[in-house]
């Protein structure tokens, strides 16, 4: 049995009224499974010098969201964003395993809509993109996590991709200035994890497993 105090801690109110009672706790039971591939690319992320900031909420106002053309929609929600100090970049990075599914489809990303739709729509909507990175930035800003030199990269990380079209879709990424981290790049980083010091963390547990599997497959 669930406690009250589960429910009062995790639901978000606009959520909540969005979605409606019962869509709303499937959505975060989803959320929960995506946790998993998410934790693991967070993971890659810091070993790559970020750091990184899980499910951030950007805070649009009305007239915003008029704007966008969606007045009741929820608050945005980022991912992941990671930060290197080094190049005052910030990557807003989109999670989407797609495990249980063909994949995301390079057809998917070059659609251009004028209103946000679907699950990809910091990617396939340019008015919406502005509007949520324009007040992400102001966010940052506000909670010191920024400056006005901050350069904010649309990123996806995918663990599947339809028809293994990578090299298409990060050829479409390096063209529009985003970030891609295809199946194959999560995968060998996890692989290097293998070699290195043990941490309890998803990643590292996953690439301590395959290592004997993987080490097989290299004597061959």
């Amino acid at each position: 049995m669930v406690s009250f105090e589960f429910f009062a801690v995790a639901v978000d109110k606009d959520d909540l009224l969005h979605y409606g009672f019962g869509r709303y706790f499937i959505e975060k039971r989803k959320a929960i499974w995506m946790d998993y591939f998410e934790n693991i690319v967070k993971t890659i992320l810091e070993s790559e010098g970020y750091w990184v900031r899980q499910l951030f909420k950007v805070k649009l106002d009305k007239e915003q969201k008029q704007k966008i053309g969606k007045p009741t929609m929820p608050r945005p929600e980022i991912d992941l964003l990671a930060f290197r100090p080094t190049n005052n970049v910030v990557i807003a990075m989109e999670v989407k395993s797609y495990l249980n599914s063909p994949g995301v489809r390079l057809a998917a990303l070059k659609k251009e809509h004028a209103t946000p739709t679907g699950n990809l729509k910091l990617f396939t909507c340019a008015n919406y993109r502005k509007i949520v990175f324009g007040q992400l930035k102001r966010d940052l800003i506000d909670c010191d996590m920024a400056d006005k030199k901050t350069t904010i990269k649309l990123g996806l990380a995918a663990g599947n991709v339809y028809q293994e079209r990578e090299d298409e879709i990060l050829q479409l990424f390096k063209k529009k200035g985003w970030v891609f981290w295809s199946p194959t790049k999560i995968r060998n980083a996890v692989h290097d994890f293998a070699g290195q010091k043990y941490e309890n963390d998803p990643a590292f547990i996953t690439a301590k497993i395959l290592e004997p599997l993987w080490t097989q497959d290299s004597s061959k």
